[in-house]
């Protein structure tokens, strides 16, 4: 897969092509967070770049950069390139005249392609356009975190691909991993795959179409060597085997009552003249390469037919001679033998050698035990049989070849055919898992928010040992922000995150893990979860944390599903409350994004006070004989306490250091139950939830204010009984307390 970039003032031109599968993919994105949100999604194994685009290098950081010249970039040339290859009188067919950008990378893109490839890649037959307001946008770090194709340490397993690929063909699965990663914001078009979805679980008939489906090879990448002209024999017999489960796979699919299904089944073609040739022309099992013969079936061809009769028919004629020189010469160990440098040759031992043999017999190579020799008649046989084997595979090559450009004539027809497959086993897939996992249609609304009843995780419910604890999300125009909080390991994570998955589950026209479930419009999905550091690039953990949070106050909307995770953590906990603080109020105020809020600063739990759009919610957990069980159980209200201890002593942590830290606790919480009136007036909360902590300290402050000698001093002191001089004197005296 490679992708070649254009651009200008900010504005980036993409061009993408896979040249297994022959598709061509323009788009245009503004902005270098918009840029490396592509990139991550394409993953090109190479980036072809115009050479001085110093700006675009730096930005995306690609191990395979490739610089070309500017003028392979130049539009009139990129222009006259595309109409040559898609042989058109223009580009306005592919409705993609305006993306000036774009097209420039394209004209770029298709000229090294030919390049490399050595060919005019006519399986290329056409031009697709994604435009950016077609799709749900997913960041890198999104696409990291929640896990989609890609875990956490770079493996498929534990995916949510990995969950839901039961397809039955190669084509299906990378489709598959497509609209997963590019959800969908037309309602309509989403709308459709449910009711292909609905239709085909109906009476099981995902399991009989997927039967049908395990007989259909990788149609896509076949195609696209045919269409190169490298297609290898075994390639031609998987596609015909492809072709002949066409019929059955048309007849299943007009059995259900779905005019969605119809419509997809009327761009699968039969092929039964493509098909008919394929089982006439092939061997049944024929070899890996065509240079040793073997591929084309007996019969297909007269003249091949004769050309191999001569040599079949050669082990015969060798057999004859063999006895018949053995009589005549009188030598019992007489043989016929072959090999590749001296031909054929008549064999006699050492010791038999002496005898006299007819003068026609010419020595042709003389052995350590043996002597070798040539006759006329051998000779003329060895010409006859060799001259037959090379024209026998000169023929058989040469009417593979004329196979090949034959079959290429339908290749349009074929490449739409292998496409619509592709659809058809993702959709059989959605099916598949929507039954044997449990998960229900969701309702696609036009009204803004998300309702989800007993949603689960696709992934951990899977993988888990345990029962998995259903939990409601609702986030409407009342309820914009979820601050939740509770214990570490009590799932505060796997909350959001399925959340995350469940939309977007519901964007690629998939069944959800959950009762119910309705969804409003969504443009963005962001992230901001787990914590790592960026060595290469130069960035700490906390940077990494600080620069995902401003892509997400800079970018999301009152459509975005925002979920963001312990902000502020990587700093000092003043630091670090304070950027959570004016994050969420942010949020709240400015942005109105559908947002999930987890955090341990209790602090926050205050904002609903002043923000009817803040709910606070958390995650339960009970102490149990001193330690914790974790019930995973989303509440309304505030956590009552972290447990941070239990976690620790559950992690493995030392029993002398748990012990320590109790102590500790004790003595913080201690402090902050007894300060005074005068500190507390003396200690400015920083915000309204620090007022409200001051009120009912649930949670001790760590750097909670501390008592001076000078106002303990001034406690004990009743003005109404100190004279004038005993005043002076407790001034010094107070004088000297605040003194460094």
């Amino acid at each position: 897969r490679a992708a070649s970039l254009d651009a200008l003032e900010g504005q980036y031109g993409i061009a993408y092509t896979n040249l297994s599968s022959g598709r061509f993919v323009l788009t245009e994105v503004s902005g270098s967070n918009a840029l490396l949100t592509e990139i991550e999604r394409i993953k090109p194994a190479e980036i072809l770049l115009p050479d001085g685009a110093t700006v675009a290098a730096q930005v995306i950081k690609h191990p395979a950069l490739r610089k070309r010249p500017v003028w392979e970039f130049e539009q009139e040339n990129a222009e006259r390139l595309l109409v040559a290859h898609f042989k058109t009188k223009d580009l306005t067919p592919f409705d993609c005249t305006e993306l000036h950008l774009a097209l420039q990378a394209a004209g770029c893109l298709i000229q090294y392609a030919k390049e490399t490839q050595r060919s005019d890649l006519p399986h290329i037959q056409g031009i697709q356009v994604e435009q950016q307001s077609d799709c749900v946008i997913l960041d890198a770090a999104s696409r990291r975190n929640l896990e989609i194709d890609s875990n956490l340490t770079g493996g498929r397993s534990n995916t949510l691909l990995a969950t839901l690929d039961t397809c039955a063909t190669a084509m299906g699965s990378r489709l598959l991993s497509r609209w997963l990663n590019r959800p969908l914001r037309n309602h309509a078009e989403l709308n459709k795959r449910q009711n292909m979805v609905a239709a085909l679980q109906s009476d099981y008939r995902f399991e009989t179409c997927a039967k049908t489906l395990q007989g259909i090879g990788d149609m896509e990448r076949i195609l696209a060597r045919l269409g190169l002209r490298t297609a290898r024999p075994r390639d031609l017999a998987r596609l015909r085997d492809s072709l002949a489960m066409l019929p059955a796979l048309q007849s299943q699919m007009a059995a259900v009552a779905c005019p969605e299904l119809h419509a997809l089944a009327e761009q699968i073609a039969e092929f039964p003249n493509q098909q008919g040739l394929l089982q006439r022309a092939l061997e049944e099992n024929p070899p890996v390469v065509i240079r040793e013969g073997g591929v084309i079936a007996q019969g297909f061809d007269a003249e091949l037919d004769e050309l191999r009769n001569l040599s079949s028919n050669a082990g015969q004629f060798l057999v004859d001679l063999e006895l018949r020189e053995r009589e005549r010469t009188g030598v019992s160990t007489l043989k016929v033998g072959y090999n590749r440098v001296h031909g054929y040759y008549i064999e006699v031992s050492k010791g038999q050698a002496s005898a006299e043999f007819p003068a026609e017999y010419v020595r042709r190579q003389t052995l350590k035990n043996a002597e070798r020799f040539i006759t006329p008649e051998l000779k003329e046989f060895e010409d006859k049989v060799l001259s037959a084997n090379s024209k026998a595979l000169a023929r058989e090559k040469a009417l593979y070849d004329e196979l090949l450009e034959t079959l290429a004539l339908a290749l349009n027809a074929l490449l739409a055919s292998a496409e619509a497959i592709a659809s058809l086993d993702v959709l059989q897939s959605f099916a598949d898992r929507a039954t044997a996992l449990n998960y229900c249609r969701p309702t696609l609304s036009d009204s803004r928010g998300i309702a989800i009843i007993e949603g689960r995780h696709p992934v951990v419910e899977i993988v888990s040992e345990e029962t998995f604890i259903a939990n409601d999300t609702e986030l409407d125009a009342k309820q914009k922000i979820l601050i939740i909080t509770g214990p570490n390991m009590g799932g505060k994570s796997t909350y959001m995150r399925q959340t995350a998955l469940i939309v977007l589950l519901a964007l690629c026209g998939s069944c959800v893990p959950a009762s119910a479930a309705t969804i409003g419009p969504i443009d963005r999905i962001f992230t901001r979860i787990g914590s790592s550091d960026d060595l290469a690039g130069g960035r700490s953990t906390f940077m990494v944390e600080m620069t995902e949070t401003a892509n997400i106050l800079h970018n999301a909307s009152a459509d975005s599903l925002v979920l963001m995770d312990e902000i502020g953590r990587g700093t000092s906990t003043f630091d670090g409350l304070s950027l959570a603080w004016s994050a969420a109020v942010y949020i709240a105020e400015q942005l109105q994004a559908f947002t999930l809020f987890a955090t341990h600063y209790f602090e926050l739990t205050a904002l609903p006070e002043t923000y009817d759009n803040i709910t606070n919610v958390h995650l339960d957990a009970a102490e149990h004989d001193s330690g914790i069980v974790f019930l995973h159980s989303v509440k309304t209200g505030p956590a009552n306490q972290s447990y941070g201890l239990q976690v620790a002593q559950l992690a493995g942590i030392p029993a002398s250091v748990i012990d320590s830290a109790r102590e500790k606790l004790t003595e913080l919480e201690r402090e902050a139950a007894n300060v005074t009136p005068a500190e507390s007036a003396s200690a400015k909360p920083a915000s309204p939830g620090a007022a409200a902590q001051a009120d009912d300290p649930f949670q001790a402050e760590l750097f909670g204010p501390s008592s001076h000698p000078a106002l303990e001093c001034l406690e004990k002191l009743n003005p109404d009984e100190v004279s004038a001089r005993e005043a002076l004197a407790i001034l010094y005296e107070l004088k000297k307390k605040i003194e460094p």
